[in-house]
């Protein structure tokens, strides 16, 4: 949808005339044009003028962008350049297809179209023609949000017949189209004849389905979007309507299917002690203008679907229905499932049970509706509660820290803040990462460090649920050709670490230690440069930001330069990609970092027995592989495990203090979006009993019994509030646990200290004339303070006698004012019904100084910042 263009296009047509009669002589199968000032008085001072505003109903056409700048190009030169000629308006461009002339997607107005007014699309279709066999392109003006719109994408629904829910029919309808006349297409489409009584369903995004009562609504009021499946149901013969009909009704109605009795002589099944029931029922169903108003469906002209205080409509279509069965003629009895007194019958069974002081303050009731999924049969039940748990709308995002290591040695590493799905997985993490930086997530690995280690490499597809916040994740950069353990790559990665050789304390010093420093890295290295003399040439380059290379005058290369390229590395296998050691070898304790004893000298510390010797020469370092942990040289190399090869980059004390640059080496830079906050916004009370009360499908772990199908179903669940008690306890759950992860919401929970109004959220027929039984105020906050692991609790609460609140933490009580109530630790929150209130109010004598107006703000009080 879309409001620009429509005044350029409109100026830009008044000028056209004056080009049309100019080539009129010479091109002769162009149309005839009247003059230039009859048409220019048509389009500005006209109806459907220049400037002329969009109103709701109206029509506007669709140009095509190319054609559009074609013809201005013809009007703006005075027709003196033939070949600028437009020609016929061509909108093929802007089909999907020459079938069904469906739009394409994602149109941009300017760039692929321009929108013109009635009057100036069919003066260009007057003068120039439209394609052969190409529609016009009309749409329609709605208003949104008091905002008057062209509708470019009207809605496409799927329209099904409940007899036949495989063959769909595709039909668009504007916003501002009613219901009523998706019902009536859907009844030519299916060939129903409008003297059927038929009825619509929609498909939910969960996969229940939910009545379209009220058809005089529109579209966009009735939330209806493209793609969306809209049922039509066609009620049967004998009143009933296919979608309602019990499963324990099936051999009933086989048997009734061929009756044919008196319509109106029908008997009401008894449904224990429902014979008062039945008999009222029987009286009103024989009133001829009442039975008549229902089977003639002028009711439906008089239901009220908007009144917060009512059923929208529910009872009187239930009553409609028992009378058209009874009066179809074709039913001997019928049983009346919605009038049962079930409600009142479960609470008085309760009260009997549970009758105490508690119960009449603190019990409501709840009426709880379960729908299989496979036969559609639905249980309702009513169920006491004590306190309602109402859950916080969650974010589905997670922000993560990370540091990014460049394969170019000169950048230092950069902390980033990434935003990323809380569900997502480890590729996501590197394609938000590679919007900050530029390279490509395939040219990225994720590793976890802790204590100058690698924890853990990640594999792409793994879930980011496994990376907990205080976890350390380094990205690395690596060679778009290289992968751990893909011998197909022309490079493969080796994870470095850093070690330095300390002498242990032993007798005659000759025993060595290892001491894991530093951050360790990961390694691209071209499977043709396999030496040992390569590699170190290519970690000293890596390493050259933090590490000075000797100069000549400090390096000794002797003979040994021709052995450089005979030292060939055996090619790498897979990276184990958990923490675990190699067994049998000798590990140094978690934290110490340190290996254990190895008596190889620093210029022939051996490799793997079948790798060639590493030439002696002066370098700054030696190379050793090691096991996944970096604490235990391997003096062997199996090649039947498989295993990847850890390099440790092994360092003397002199060499590293003389050529290493620790306080460089430690050194990282913070991007920009190291600043960015996600900040989470406030919700309201009302919201969070809005998601209380929505649908819900039950989780595998907790499935229910259909005694239709004979077996546990994931049926959806719905609650909803039947009836409130006098104190209303609502907890916030803010403690979220899932198989992935555990935390504390810390979300801000606006909720009102007066006139919390509970009337659209209680489904119980309810008194009109008392609003006050559904209005409740506060009269204590539960706080707390602190984690999943511990925390602390604290009150804020009202006095009953003088109005004043205070906060009450252990044995400290203080006066505070109301604005200091709402804080991210409110936990769980008092409300008291206001008919209650008045009802317990004192009422003071004569000689009693004025009471100060409930839950008020006193004058005078102290009051301390605890938000």
């Amino acid at each position: 949808m879309t409001v620009r263009g429509g005044r350029t296009a409109m100026a830009a047509v008044a000028e056209s005339p004056a080009a049309a009669a100019a080539a009129e002589d010479r091109e002769p199968q162009r149309k005839a044009v009247p003059g230039l000032e009859s048409q220019r008085r048509q389009i500005e001072n006209g109806e459907n003028g220049r400037g002329h505003p969009l109103r709701a109903g109206e029509s506007w056409f669709l140009v095509e962008q190319h054609w559009y700048k074609q013809w201005e190009v013809y009007v703006q030169g005075g027709d003196q350049d033939p070949s600028t000629f437009p020609g016929c308006i061509n909108n093929a461009e802007l089909f999907e297809d020459q079938v069904n002339w469906r739009l394409k997607k994602g149109l941009v107005e300017g760039e692929d179209y321009v929108l013109l007014p009635a009057a100036a699309w069919h003066y260009l279709v007057n003068w120039y023609g439209l394609e052969h066999g190409q529609p016009p392109i009309e749409r329609k003006v709605v208003e949104l949000s008091s905002i008057q719109k062209v509708e470019v994408y009207p809605v496409e629904l799927l329209l099904l017949q409940h007899s036949d829910m495989d063959t769909a029919h595709t039909a668009q309808f504007s916003h501002t189209d009613s219901v009523d006349l998706v019902l009536r297409t859907a009844q030519e489409q299916f060939l129903v004849s409008p003297q059927e009584e038929t009825r619509l369903w929609i498909k939910n995004a969960e996969g229940s389905f939910e009545r379209l009562c009220n058809t005089r609504v529109t579209v966009l009021d009735a939330a209806l979007k493209t793609g969306q499946v809209v049922i039509m149901e066609t009620r049967n013969k004998d009143g009933t309507w296919p979608s309602a009909q019990l499963p324990a009704m099936s051999s009933a109605s086989e048997e009734d299917e061929d009756f044919q009795g008196q319509p109106g002589i029908c008997g009401l099944t008894n449904l224990g002690n429902t014979c008062f029931m039945n008999s009222a029922l029987q009286c009103l169903s024989n009133v001829p203008q009442l039975t008549n108003y229902f089977l003639k469906n002028r009711y439906l002209e008089e239901l009220n679907f908007c009144n917060p205080l009512g059923m929208k409509g529910e009872i009187a279509e239930a009553y409609a229905d028992l009378v058209k069965q009874a009066w179809s003629g074709h039913h001997r009895s019928i049983v009346p499932h919605v009038f049962k007194e079930v409600a009142q019958e479960a609470w008085q069974n309760h009260k009997r049970r549970n009758d105490s002081v508690i119960v009449d303050t603190f019990h409501g009731l709840f009426k709880s509706t379960v729908v299989c999924p496979d036969c559609g049969n639905v249980s309702v039940t009513f169920d006491p509660f004590c306190y309602l748990s109402v859950p916080l709308p969650m974010t589905h995002k997670r922000v993560m820290e990370v540091f990014f290591v460049s394969m170019d040695p000169r950048r230092k590493p950069e902390q980033h803040r990434l935003v990323v799905p809380k569900k997502g997985k480890i590729s996501d993490l590197c394609v938000a990462l590679a919007k900050h930086t530029g390279v490509s997530p395939e040219r990225m690995m994720v590793a976890d460090v802790f204590s100058h280690r690698f924890y853990k490499i990640y594999q792409l597809e793994e879930s980011l649920s496994s990376i907990l916040d205080r976890d350390d994740i380094f990205i690395y950069e690596v060679s778009g050709r290289a992968a751990i353990g893909e011998n197909s790559r022309e490079d493969v990665v080796l994870p470095i670490y850093l070690r330095e050789r300390t002498p242990a304390r032993d007798y005659n010093n000759s025993y060595y230690g290892l001491m894991l420093f530093g951050h360790p890295l990961l390694v691209s290295v071209p499977r043709d440069r396999l030496s040992w003399d390569a590699l170190y040439h290519i970690l000293l380059y890596r390493l050259s930001r933090y590490v000075t290379r000797p100069s000549s005058d400090d390096e000794d290369d002797g003979d040994e330069k021709d052995l450089e390229d005979k030292d060939n590395l055996p090619k790498p296998g897979h990276v184990a990609g958990g923490s675990s050691q190699d067994p049998g070898t000798e590990q140094a304790g978690p934290s110490s970092g340190v290996a254990g004893g190895s008596r190889a000298p620093v210029d022939n510390s051996p490799g793997p027995s079948h790798w060639p010797q590493r030439a002696r020469r002066k370098h700054l370092f030696t190379l050793q592989t090691v096991n996944s942990n970096g604490t235990s040289d391997r003096s062997t190399f199996n090649e039947d495990t498989h295993a990847q090869p850890y390099i440790a980059i092994d360092w003397e004390p002199e060499m590293k203090k003389r050529y290493y640059d620790e306080v460089e080496a430690e050194g990282y830079v913070k991007h920009d979006c190291v600043g960015y906050v996600l900040k989470k916004a406030p919700v309201r009370l009302q919201e969070c009993i809005e998601l209380f009360t929505t649908t819900e499908t039950l989780e595998k772990e907790n499935p229910w019994y259909c005694p239709n199908c004979k077996q546990h179903q994931l049926a959806t669940k719905k609650l909803d509030l039947w009836m409130l008690p006098e104190t209303l306890i609502i907890h916030l759950k803010r403690f979220s646990y899932t198989k992935f992860s555990r935390e504390k919401l810390d979300t801000l929970v606006e909720f009102p200290i007066r006139d919390l109004d509970f009337s659209k959220f209680v489904i119980k027929p309810q008194n009109e004339s008392a609003p006050e039984l559904y209005k409740y105020d506060l009269i204590a906050v539960s706080n707390h303070y602190g984690g999943l692991r511990d925390g602390h609790y604290t009150t804020f609460a009202c006095n009953k006698d003088s109005g004043q609140w205070h906060y009450f933490d252990d044995n400290s009580v203080s006066p505070v004012t109301e604005n200091q109530i709402e804080s991210k630790a409110a936990y769980v929150l008092f409300y008291q019904r206001q008919d209650v209130a008045r009802r317990l109010q004192p009422q003071p004598s004569l000689s009693d100084p004025p009471a100060s107006p409930a839950c008020g703000t006193p004058a005078n009080s102290e009051f301390m910042d605890i938000n």
